[in-house]
């Protein structure tokens, strides 16, 4: 049995390994400033890569120092994380299944609606309140004004892969037909009723795109694109920790198992 524990605690060692990952995704969504503006994600990722990294210790003690309870203990609790991982990889991919940019004439850069983003997500920045709170975050980022210190002509901006972000909240939609002066300032046309958005726009830097319904997209698009690399990272993991589980349930059957017969040669056995 003690071969079968050390392997137990080696496997839960492992286990302890695999929430590094989770738990750095979730840092790393928290040092994006869009990610940090609306605060959805990083928060359940890290939480949850903590108690991974909590339940292995766990296991890893229970299996080195021989802990029947201890290991049991793991057994369910890991069970649980596991699937609560699988439910987050599956929510994560439907809502960010929808929601894509599109070309505008003349632009490198992509577009975006809002009504193209599942309605979870809309719902998310649909809210005045909650709205007001991530529009003066973001207002309070450099991603708009380092746009006016890299593009200089017109051209060279209309050439720029700028972000969805940027795209969607430091210039007013192309339909609009707002002529450039710089990235952030731009010439109203006589006529811009084309879409709500046009009358949104303002050379205010404090106010830009920040109240259109394209920059909500811009923050969705963002936030897709981010999320979608997590989900990567999170579904390696869960495929991983799945496969470390099952080895470790295996090799605790073999553990009680090799203890009954060891029981049973001593006459202890009932």
């Amino acid at each position: 049995m003690a071969l079968s524990n050390n392997v137990i605690g080696a496997i839960n060692f492992v286990s302890v390994l695999l929430s590094i990952p989770v738990i750095g995704a979730g840092i790393w969504l928290a040092t994006e400033a869009d990610n940090s503006c609306v605060k959805l994600l990083q928060w359940p990722v890290i939480i949850l890569g903590i108690l991974i990294l909590v339940v292995a210790l766990a296991g890893f003690i229970g299996g080195f120092w021989r802990i029947p309870w201890l290991l049991i203990l793991y057994l369910v609790a890991m069970l649980i994380l596991i699937i609560l991982l699988a439910c987050l990889v599956v929510f994560i991919y439907m809502v960010t299944i929808k929601g894509s940019g599109h070309l505008a004439p003349s632009r490198a850069y992509l577009e975006y609606r809002l009504d193209d983003f599942s309605g979870w997500l809309r719902r998310r920045v649909r809210s005045p309140y909650k709205w007001d709170r991530i529009k003066s975050c973001l207002s309070s980022t450099q991603m708009c004004p380092e746009l006016n210190q890299s593009y200089r002509m017109a051209q060279d901006f209309f050439n720029a892969h700028i972000t969805p972000l940027q795209s969607g909240c430091c210039k007013p939609p192309t339909e609009c037909g707002y002529t450039f002066v710089n990235p952030t300032y731009w010439i109203s046309p006589i006529n811009n009723a084309a879409d709500m958005d046009c009358l949104q726009w303002s050379n205010d830097q404090m106010q830009l795109c920040y109240n259109c319904d394209s920059c909500k997209a811009g923050l969705l698009a963002n936030l897709k694109k981010e999320w979608r690399r997590v989900d990567i990272i999170l579904l390696v993991t869960l495929v991983a920790l799945i496969w470390v589980y099952l080895i470790g349930c295996c090799a605790f059957r073999n553990a009680k198992t090799e203890d009954l017969f060891r029981k049973y040669k001593q006459g202890t056995y009932t």
